[in-house]
């Protein structure tokens, strides 16, 4: 099975080679590889590897849970959709007329496994015996329940973060320090003779990208994400235009930790924007330039979590590099960030880390 041959090793890697005795069904012989590229040829894949945390980058029991939380909304969309195009209430017997030939389990794990491995849609519905509109719609479908969640809050089960100022209110009703950031994703650079090129250039890459803003806790558990703007774009300009400021004003007992690249924000909120302290002159004392260092290696261990959020987020293939449209992305990085919440293992000392399989965040 040559075509699948990525996978197959993975899980060779990972000591998981009883689950490809069950890989797929073909009609025929699977060892003859000109059956993979017949369209007459149905594969059926076994779902149990499909919804495997290695291709889905989430739990087991996280998936149970998305699938229990949004089967509902998702049943409620779908007949919306019906009763739109109906122009009024059904005619005929509920339960008649021809069933989803993907079923809303296997709507969500093609989805998230698109969202991991960026893997064609095509090629998923060879795996899921559909067309490749069929998955489509369906990456359509959920993709827009998972970006409604919000960010999940830490030991607040059913409590979610949707906008940057309940962020803020809920730092400051349960004292947290918040840490910000921006990333960037590498984004193909728009047509030639089409306006905004430049727009997109970011100074630090020296590549076409788009950044977003991400708020995280002291423990690296990420609370929201902003949406995505130009490259270009500098970082305290895209986090104003979020509302930061407004934020700043209404909730002035919490307090953000920033790099270097918003001394603005300090400037304009000082006690609660805290940036790393400026170098002093060099015809300062010695012992002035040994607390700078002292200071600002702190300020860096404090706000370090930020960055860990930030790499779990670039543990989804899309949020890496985009290679499909700009206007698609915004939706795709608040979806492919929903899932990466929800599972925490406690340790010995009481800290708590991510899931070694899914990297999720509760």
């Amino acid at each position: 099975m040559r075509a699948f041959g990525w996978i197959g090793d993975e899980f060779k890697k990972h000591k998981l080679d009883h689950l490809l005795t069950n890989w797929c069904v073909i009609a025929g012989e699977a060892r003859d590889e000109r059956l993979w590229h017949d369209p007459a040829v149905t594969i059926k894949a076994n779902h149990a590897v499909l919804a495997h945390p290695r291709l889905t980058g989430i739990s087991q029991h996280h998936l149970a849970a998305l699938v229990e939380k949004l089967a509902r909304p998702w049943e409620a969309a779908v007949k919306d959709h019906q009763y739109q195009v109906r122009v009024g209430a059904r005619k005929r017997a509920a339960g008649a007329g021809a069933g989803h030939r993907l079923v809303f389990v296997d709507r969500l794990v093609a989805t998230l496994i698109h969202l991991r491995h960026d893997l064609p849609h095509a090629v998923l519905g060879r795996l899921f015996g559909v067309d490749r509109s069929t998955v489509t719609r369906a990456g359509s479908q959920i993709r827009v329940l998972l970006a409604e969640r919000g960010c999940a809050v830490p030991n607040r089960p059913g409590v979610r973060l949707p906008t940057l100022s309940d962020v803020f209110a809920y730092a400051q009703a349960e004292g947290v320090e918040l840490r910000l950031d921006a990333t960037e994703v590498q984004v193909r650079r728009p047509r030639a003779g089409r306006g905004g090129q430049r727009a997109f250039v970011a100074g630090k890459k020296k590549q076409d990208t788009m950044k977003a803003t991400v708020v995280a806790d002291h423990r690296g558990r990420t609370l929201w994400t902003g949406f995505l703007r130009p490259g270009r774009m500098h970082d305290a300009t895209a986090v104003r235009l979020e509302g930061i400021d407004a934020c700043f004003r209404h909730f002035s007992e919490v307090e953000v930790l920033l790099d270097d690249g918003y001394f603005g924000l300090r400037r304009d909120h000082p006690g609660q924007a805290i940036t790393p302290p400026r170098k002093p002159n060099r015809s300062a004392l010695p012992e002035f330039h040994e607390r700078w260092k002292h200071h600002r290696h702190t300020h860096s261990s404090d706000r370090i979590t930020v960055e860990h959020a930030l790499a779990d987020h670039k543990r989804w293939k899309q949020l890496t590099r985009w290679t499909h449209r700009h206007e698609n992305l915004p939706g795709h990085r608040r979806t492919g960030l929903r899932p990466h919440r929800e599972h925490l293992k406690s340790t010995a000392d009481g800290a708590t880390t991510p899931h070694p399989l899914s990297r999720t965040h509760s």
